[in-house]
């Protein structure tokens, strides 16, 4: 059937709202794996063969560390481009939630160079400090950790974690991984900003075992951070935009598509 031209314009219109929306690095396991982004592994559980070096210089296996919510933050410390303001976004999170660090649940940064020591890994921690005010809760909390290229293999394959190196720099996403105190991954934090009540719920599940899907992006499109107040608020100006569009779409559908009156 030949379609006209005001369908055609239709389907071009809704398809490229489709494409504003979507998120092109992050999928489900069942879909092609992408080169860089991340492919979620919910409900799997971490290998026990994963071993990195913590501030201490001791080196541990990884889940040996996990005995209460995790959140795993997989970076390199000499990264030009988005670690800096992920990392910023997780200690402005941890500094906002009435969550307590290092006993309610904790952060893990891990270097996904192998090349990176841990005199680096302890320079950053001490930066990312200086931008919170409960320092000394968060430093119990979040810890930092070098490893081998063998064990961020196992740990980055393990999380969906892909990433590709550059010269001498990385190509990768920003994401967290959230995970139960039995080792499970039931949530991912896409992007580099996090909303305090999205933290405490995926925290809250993670401690029972709980899994959910990856709302992060939802949540940064219909609320934003009030500077003034401190505070995350629902941006009625996209909100009712979004409303707004789609109301108007219907209405145009239904005066394309509806049946012509015979004369």
């Amino acid at each position: 059937m030949r379609q006209s031209p005001k369908s055609i314009l239709v389907l071009f219109f809704i398809l490229t709202q489709i494409n504003l929306f979507g998120q092109k690095t992050v999928f489900n396991r069942n879909s092609d794996d992408p080169e860089i982004g991340v492919v979620e592994h919910l409900d799997e559980f971490l290998p026990t063969d994963i071993y990195i070096v913590g501030e201490d210089s001791q080196k541990v296996v990884l889940t040996d560390l996990i005995d209460k919510p995790t959140i795993l933050n997989f970076v390199y410390f000499r990264c030009p481009g988005i670690c800096s303001p992920l990392m910023e976004g997780i200690a402005e999170v941890m500094d906002r939630s009435d969550l307590m660090p290092g006993e309610d649940y904790q952060v893990l940064t891990i270097s996904f160079d192998p090349t990176e020591g841990l005199e680096l890994a302890t320079r950053k921690k001490t930066n990312y400090l200086n931008l919170v005010n409960n320092k000394d809760q968060i430093a119990k909390g979040w810890k930092f950790f070098v490893s081998d290229s063998a064990s961020i293999v196992k740990a980055t394959n393990a999380v969906g974690f892909k990433y590709k190196r550059t010269g001498n720099d990385f190509l990768h996403a920003a994401s967290v991984i959230v995970v139960s105190p039995e080792g499970k991954i039931t949530r991912y934090l896409n992007g580099i900003y996090f909303l305090p009540f999205e933290w405490k719920m995926a925290v809250v599940e993670a401690s029972k075992g709980q899994s959910g899907p990856t709302i992060n992006k939802i949540l940064q499109f219909c609320y934003s951070y009030d500077p003034e107040g401190q505070t995350y608020v629902l941006n009625v100006t996209k909100v009712a935009g979004i409303l707004i569009l789609f109301v108007a779409l219907v209405i145009f559908l239904i005066l394309i598509f509806k049946p012509k009156r015979k004369q």
